[in-house]
């Protein structure tokens, strides 16, 4: 039995040279490629943290490029913070913590245009803490148990 994904009302048609445009535009690339390269390792490193519903939502908002990047990542046991998932795609790409935060921010800014706001609110909640940043959006504190 397979689950099946929820519907996504605000699913936006993006071709993949679409999506690089906007990338390249967002993250100030000098060329197509550097921005395909910065999407393909940004991907692969949120498809390692996302798991579910919204995995297999989100990649139907992606072009199938951008799609396959997400989906071909085993999800991690352990899932990152924010600032964790910098430090750890900085690590695999051999570049400085600044870097990889810029690629990052260029990628899912325009992961966040294709996927609206309730289906980036449902793979926000269910990421740690750190990522609505990362994704061009208020970081909101979860509430806190009142103390007894």
């Amino acid at each position: 039995m397979y689950d099946q994904p929820r519907a996504n009302s605000h699913q936006s048609h993006m071709t993949f040279k679409e999506m690089l445009e906007r990338v390249r535009y967002e993250g100030a690339y000098p060329t197509l490629e550097r921005a395909a390269e910065a999407v393909h390792q940004v991907l692969a490193a949120l498809g390692r943290q996302l798991t579910g519903d919204e995995r297999v939502d989100l990649a139907q908002c992606l072009p199938l490029e951008a799609a396959l990047a997400l989906t071909t990542s085993v999800p991690d046991i352990e899932p990152l913070t924010g600032w964790g998932f910098v430090k750890d795609l900085a690590d695999r790409i051999g570049a400085t913590p600044a870097t990889a935060r810029w690629d990052i921010g260029a990628v899912l800014v325009t992961v966040a245009r294709l996927t609206g706001p309730a289906l980036l609110a449902r793979i926000l909640h269910q990421l740690p803490d750190g990522y609505a940043l990362l994704f061009g959006q208020a970081e909101l504190r979860r509430p806190e148990p009142a103390a007894a």
